[in-house]
């Protein structure tokens, strides 16, 4: 937590973005090496879908969910960034949604839907904030 403490805010919302993309592709992980078992073909790698593994075909929604997320976050991110918001909520806010979404997909490949469902909400409550502090901050 050291670290975190001395990252201004502005840096960590810019910061949190690039985290925000990077976990968008957290959960392919769990797609690649089921395509690698079931034989990777480059030609068609989206027809092998239906021939996915339930936790492999889970993990590809959580991927596109995940950049439907990131649509909003990082807007979010930014209207907070540009307003200059320096706050302790945004903060707050930024580390929330990363660790909620990184558990988003993890509950959503291990089929908890009441855990995915939580995350998924606490993950959009921290992307609404940044977007209420930032338009706070723009009327200021």
């Amino acid at each position: 937590m050291a670290v975190l403490s001395s990252v201004s805010v502005p840096a960590l919302l810019i910061i949190s973005i690039a985290i925000a993309a990077f976990l968008v592709y957290l959960p392919f992980g769990a797609v690649g090496a089921a395509r690698f078992q079931l034989g990777y073909d480059q030609s068609a790698p989206r027809a092998m879908f239906d021939k996915l593994p339930p936790y492999a075909k889970r993990a590809t929604w959580a991927h596109e969910n995940s950049f439907e997320a990131l649509t909003l976050f990082a807007p979010a991110a930014l209207v907070a960034y540009v307003t200059g918001v320096d706050s302790s909520v945004a903060a707050i806010a930024a580390i929330v949604h990363l660790i909620a979404r990184a558990l988003y997909s993890l509950f959503y490949v291990l089929n908890i839907p009441l855990l995915r469902s939580l995350m998924y909400a606490i993950g959009s409550l921290g992307t609404f904030t940044l977007f209420g502090l930032g338009c706070y901050a723009a009327l200021g």
